[in-house]
């Protein structure tokens, strides 16, 4: 019986022509994906040349940044000789001051620095791949006992 009225029901293809219809969308298909795989490779390549040309931007104003900062801390580090020699220092106990305190500001900033490279070792990840037997170059090995014969 026809679902709506006026409409014939249409007889079910032949197995050849079921073969043909799965051919046809089988390479549809395939051809999709092609044209997928090509526009995510036209893609990956612009963007990793946006990244490279962005590194390089990033760099050139990183080295304007280093030099107006540095150029700055010395400006300021004159304004505090300045500021003391007024105070009634002397000229060396000014600039030891100021020496001091640039050598402290250094150290602070070499242990952060040297704390951040410590996170950046990613060991959390080198842990779970030694389990997995990768990478491991025996760091989890104990070590011989002192007495033990070679």
């Amino acid at each position: 019986m026809p679902d709506t009225p006026g409409e014939a029901k249409t007889p079910a293809p032949g197995l050849d022509e079921s073969v043909r219809q799965v051919g046809t969308a089988g390479r549809a298909t395939l051809d999709s994906a092609r044209d997928t795989g090509r526009a995510l490779r036209s893609l990956v390549a612009a963007d990793l040349a946006l990244a490279r040309s962005a590194m390089g931007r990033a760099l050139a104003w990183v080295g304007v940044a280093i030099v107006f900062g540095a150029s700055s801390w010395l400006l300021l580090m004159g304004a505090l000789i300045a500021l003391l020699q007024g105070f009634g220092w002397s000229w060396l106990q000014a600039m030891s001051f100021a020496g001091i305190l640039s050598l402290l500001v250094t150290g602070f900033a070499a242990w952060r620095t040297s704390r951040h490279f410590d996170h950046a070792g990613m060991h959390a990840t080198r842990r779970q791949l030694a389990r997995l037997g990768i990478g491991d170059e025996g760091e989890d090995e104990p070590a011989e006992p002192p007495g033990a014969a070679p």
